[in-house]
């Protein structure tokens, strides 16, 4: 066999190869979902409840009123983590039934707040935020995904009218 005949069917045989992993692979992702790998737990214990503790960023949750479709409550953040901010932004409120809604600033004691950086151990707070979901309906949560980078952190907050 010349060199030429063994280069040939080497090509071939490598494209193959090629072809079968190609295969292999994509056969085996249709088994399993992708899910993407989560770098940390979503919370860590922290107290007095309700309250999120993140990679050493914390965020408690008081004073929380339903009052005429609109829920509002008061968060106090401590930063000991490599996140630089806290961020109305990283925060929404979810219904019943999974919907999001973004805080509102329209109402008595809703005051707008800004993004504001600190950290080394150091406490913002009390601040008001408010929601006005589309059903006041009961478990709400907080979902509250500080900036830690593009795939970490989150976690929801179950939050209780405090009567």
């Amino acid at each position: 066999m010349s060199r030429r005949a063994l280069i040939r069917l080497a090509a071939i045989g490598g494209g193959v190869a090629v072809i079968i992993a190609v295969a292999l692979a994509a056969f085996i992702s249709l088994q399993a979902p992708f899910q993407l790998p989560t770098a940390s737990p979503s919370s860590q214990p922290c107290s007095p409840q309700p309250c999120a503790d993140i990679r050493g960023f914390s965020l408690w949750v008081s004073d929380v009123k339903i009052d005429s479709g609109l829920v509002s409550m008061s968060l106090k953040f401590q930063n000991s983590s490599n996140s630089t901010h806290a961020d109305p932004s990283d925060i929404q409120l979810l219904d019943a039934s999974g919907h999001s809604s973004n805080a509102v600033h329209d109402a008595p004691g809703c005051a707008a707040w800004q993004r504001t950086d600190f950290n080394n151990g150091a406490q913002f707070g009390p601040v008001p935020e408010c929601f006005r979901p589309s059903s006041t309906a009961a478990p709400l949560k907080l979902h509250w995904s500080p900036d830690f980078g593009f795939f970490c952190c989150e976690t929801d907050i179950t939050v209780v009218e405090v009567p």
